[in-house]
């Protein structure tokens, strides 16, 4: 089935449905439904509407533009040349008649294909925010000769910023078979105080495998009207903006800037950080090569902890606001003890807090592994160091050490305790920023640095490109600039760091809700009813060695409390257990070899004592009494009875109640079951149960 645009021109060629461009009419049947990448063909929608496609709007809408469909569809779209160059000619595109495309089936993207920002969704949830398709349009707004485009770099150095570079020079000269493309020197300040330099594919060839950047880079230096002054001069008509979010902001003033001017300039960014905290976009290039060296740093101060006496590592790395770099390189070491990072807070002393846990690992390993991001704790450092409210020249807040702030700290605690511990201080982040890109950045940034020449040869100017749930699409600068991506403390990638470093949350009293007093119930005496018949206790095994509290006729006052709270408690250390002669109540003895008939007459007989003075009440009260203490000591600590304790040569034979325990049960009959004073402990040293115990 094949699907053409309404304004599709008699010798431009039909674009075919694919697995991630279904035809409108699949769409239009189907609906609503969750893509992972769609099309949204007009003449199916009669109801949308386009909001802020005017030149004259103010800067804020003129940077964006919100198309809205049916069944809650929401494409923020990215500014066109025709929003305020109306009439513009467009010609076919060189991709067309190129031996390498040319014989590819499914290669044009249609107009209408946009990418959502969520594809986790219900049935009836709406369809949401999707944002353009990236990709080749079979429509240019630039013929081959007329194109003058340059590449600017800005900010501070990432892995993989050669290889953008080098792909937009080879897409220009090879797929759109453009003749000159300029490189501007030393970021934004190198429109109107550097020289241009003239980039070939063959002068970037290899450039790939280094690091850094080969035309240099810059914070700061940005004035619009200086740069759109030397754009227009130049004769520049398409400008590639690689940089993080301030060197975006800058992009966009640009563009402001010359859709005032009516000049028909294309401005592509294409976001560059190593901290990954560029918002809507799954990942920026360079940042798996960050993990990959950052993992060395934490190999080797674990190598240096484990062969020290009470050896501690620590790394910082980078992430000024978000702790990506810091997770994703603890998640994939799995040597890391602890890490830190800007989003989840942290404090030193008390119970619960840092140095309680150091010593903690250490006590168990012997040596431990610390990562910590450079932006983490840094109002502990106000608190305790002077320091100005400070920015760069890109208007990034200017950070304090953490790292050598955190080892002066470690190592005051260490020696103020007078324990022995060996530090070593890491401090990876240049050797991370200059190494260059990984063979899986170097695919994503090839392919980035495709979908802006595709963008903008296409007419799309004033946008970002990124990839959004593995599909590269076009997203406006105002989603990019407006938002910073962080780490959520409440997302199941932090629980699977948690539950790796084994590390507290470190959050204080003030952050956390109070814990619950109730106090729960063993499962394995929740199991079965109140009344239920107790286990038979067969092992000849002695107790482990923890004293335990048993009770005669141990029963629940009538208000509402769990029947085992005055059961499982700790015998105080101040009793001498080390010789009391094991005494129970005839009531609560059932011998370990007693048959089910034998325990049922045994029930039996107690319950018609308790019927008379106590009423049906304290008949289940006093089946549940001996069937909690036969429990407890079936599941945490059987006690031992006079037939157990035989010695192995001597079997035990079964032993009924007797006239005596008779005696006993109706004088314990008489008490009352709810008076505390009744209730007669007994505490067992298991260990020693009696002074002659063999066992």
């Amino acid at each position: 089935m094949e699907a053409t645009s309404p304004m599709a021109s008699p010798d431009e060629v039909h674009v075919e449905g694919d697995f991630d461009s279904p035809n409108s009419r699949q769409v239009a049947s189907n609906l609503p439904f969750s893509a992972t990448c769609i099309r949204i063909a007009r003449d199916s929608y009669p109801n949308l509407r386009s909001i802020g496609s005017s030149a004259t709007l103010p800067d804020d809408a003129a940077a964006s533009k919100t198309v809205e469909g049916e069944y809650g569809y929401v494409l923020e779209d990215v500014p066109h040349f025709t929003d305020y160059l109306p009439d513009m000619p467009t010609f076919t595109n060189p991709l067309r008649n190129h031996p390498a495309y040319k014989t590819v089936k499914q290669y044009w993207v249609n107009e209408e294909d946009s990418v959502p920002l969520q594809i986790v969704s219900q049935k009836d949830t709406p369809r949401g925010v999707h944002f353009r398709r990236a990709g080749p349009r079979q429509k240019v707004y630039f013929e081959s000769d007329e194109v003058l485009p340059c590449i600017v770099t800005c900010g501070g150095l990432c892995p993989g910023l050669n290889t953008v570079i080098r792909e937009l020079v080879c897409g220009l000269f090879h797929m759109y078979n453009v003749n000159h493309v300029l490189g501007i020197e030393a970021g934004y300040k190198g429109f109107y105080s550097k020289n241009t330099v003239e980039l070939t594919p063959k002068s970037v060839n290899d450039i790939h495998k280094r690091g850094g950047t080969v035309i240099g880079t810059s914070r700061g230096g940005h004035d619009t009207v200086k740069i759109v002054d030397n754009i227009e001069d130049r004769g520049i008509n398409q400008v590639y903006i690689i940089g993080g979010d301030g060197t975006q902001k800058g992009a966009s003033d640009i563009y402001k800037e010359i859709r005032r001017r009516g000049l028909k300039v294309a401005v592509v960014g294409i976001p560059k950080t190593i901290d990954n905290d560029i918002a809507v976009i799954d990942k920026s290039f360079g940042f798996d090569s960050a993990v990959t060296e950052a993992q060395r740093a934490i190999n080797a101060a674990h190598v240096e902890a484990e062969s020290m006496e009470n050896g501690i590592g620590l790394v910082k790395l980078m992430g000024r606001y978000s702790g990506f770099l810091s997770m994703y390189a603890t998640l994939a070491s799995r040597d890391v003890d602890c890490c830190l990072i800007p989003e989840s807070p942290f404090y030193l002393e008390g119970k619960g807090g840092l140095f309680e846990f150091l010593e903690k690992r250490l006590r168990e390993n012997g040596h431990m592994v610390l990562v910590v991001a450079e932006g983490a704790g840094q109002k502990l450092i106000a608190q305790s160091v002077h320091s100005l409210d400070t920015a760069d020249e890109s208007g990034n807040r200017l950070l304090l050490d953490i790292g050598l702030w955190l080892s002066e700290k470690i190592k005051e605690h260490f020696s103020r305790r007078k324990i022995t511990f060996n530090l070593k201080y890491i401090d990876p982040t240049y050797m991370i920023r200059a190494i260059p890109s990984n063979a899986s950045d170097n695919v994503y940034c090839s392919l980035l640095a495709h979908s802006a020449i595709h963008g903008a040869m296409a007419g799309y100017t004033g946008f970002c490109v990124g990839q959004i749930n593995g599909r590269h699409a076009y997203i406006p600068f105002n989603r990019v600039t407006n938002k910073r991506n962080r780490v959520s403390i409440q997302d199941r990638m932090w629980a699977r760091l948690l539950s790796s470093t084994n590390q507290p949350s470190f959050m204080e009293k003030k952050d956390t809700k109070p814990a619950s007093n109730n106090r729960l119930k063993p499962p394995s005496l929740l199991s079965k009813p109140m009344n239920a018949e107790p286990s038979v206790q067969t092992s000849n095994k002695l107790p482990p060695t923890k004293p335990v509290l048993i009770t005669e006729n141990r029963q629940p006052p009538e208000e509402e409390k769990s029947p085992l709270t005055d059961i499982i408690e700790e015998a105080p250390p101040a009793v001498n257990t080390t010789a009391i002669e094991l005494k129970t109540s005839d009531s609560d003895q059932s011998p370990p070899h007693a048959t089910e008939s034998d325990t049922h007459s045994d029930s039996s007989t107690r319950k018609s004592s308790h019927e008379k003075k106590h009423g049906v009440r304290s008949q289940s009260l006093s089946s549940f009494g001996r069937h909690s203490m036969k429990h407890r000591g079936s599941v945490e600590s059987p006690v031992a009875t006079p037939s157990s304790m035989s010695s192995p040569s001597q079997p035990s034979t079964p032993t009924g109640r007797g006239a005596e325990g008779h005696k006993k049960a109706k004088q314990m009959s008489g008490r009352n079951p709810w008076r505390q004073q009744d209730v007669k402990p007994r505490f067992i040293k298991n260990a020693n149960i009696t002074k002659n115990s063999t066992n």
